[in-house]
């Protein structure tokens, strides 16, 4: 097992750091998620009836669209299975809201423990230079003018998008199929 002087002395200590840091904050927040949300009856009646619905949806257009004549009264199912299939995610991005907060509150902790330890240090080089807004995100708190210089907010960020949601999709935690975009789902364009 490393110790902290062990991975301190190696060239990439700081950011396998943060990126075990990064791994172990994930996988704490899958199991509250786990415990407030996909364990739950409810939860999993929301997933299948999102499901159906999706796949429902799914052959309804394919049958429509193989016939070129399609039926107002088709047209009324379709838009009825739409409808429900978007409150369907709209209460299961509800019914995740809460754990969201528990969640926000471990990852805003581990951040300002994980500030306090690297405040002012580079924890990696970036292999490319930055442009404008990103260089801004990627040497924030940094001393200095070098812009491949990677503080640990910009990798402690990149690590924590690409590790939980693929952490999910292993799992099997991912949004079902046909779950729109969480609580702010885009206009549908039959209603303007």
């Amino acid at each position: 097992m490393a110790t902290p002087s062990m991975l301190s002395s190696l060239k990439y200590g700081d950011s396998l750091r943060v990126v075990g840091i990064s791994i172990c904050t994930a996988v704490v927040c899958e199991a509250i998620s786990w415990i407030l949300i996909y364990r739950t009856n409810s939860y999993k009646s929301l997933r299948s009836s999102i499901d159906k619905a999706a796949k429902k949806l799914e052959t309804m257009k394919t049958e429509t669209s193989a016939k070129i004549a399609a039926k107002k009264s088709k047209t009324k199912k379709i838009d009825r299975v739409e409808s429900s299939l978007k409150e369907s995610s709209r209460d299961l991005s509800l019914f995740k809201f809460k754990s969201g907060a528990v969640v926000a509150l471990v990852l805003f902790v581990v951040f300002g423990l994980l500030n306090s330890l690297f405040e002012g240090k580079v924890v990696a080089k970036l292999p490319f230079k930055p442009f404008g807004l990103v260089m801004k995100m990627s040497h924030r708190g940094l001393q200095g003018d070098d812009p491949t210089d990677c503080s640990m907010a910009f990798l402690y960020f990149l690590c924590s998008i690409s590790i939980r949601t693929n952490l999910q999709k292993f799992l099997g935690f991912a949004p079902p199929r046909g779950a729109s975009a969480g609580l702010f789902p885009m206009p549908d364009a039959k209603t303007n």
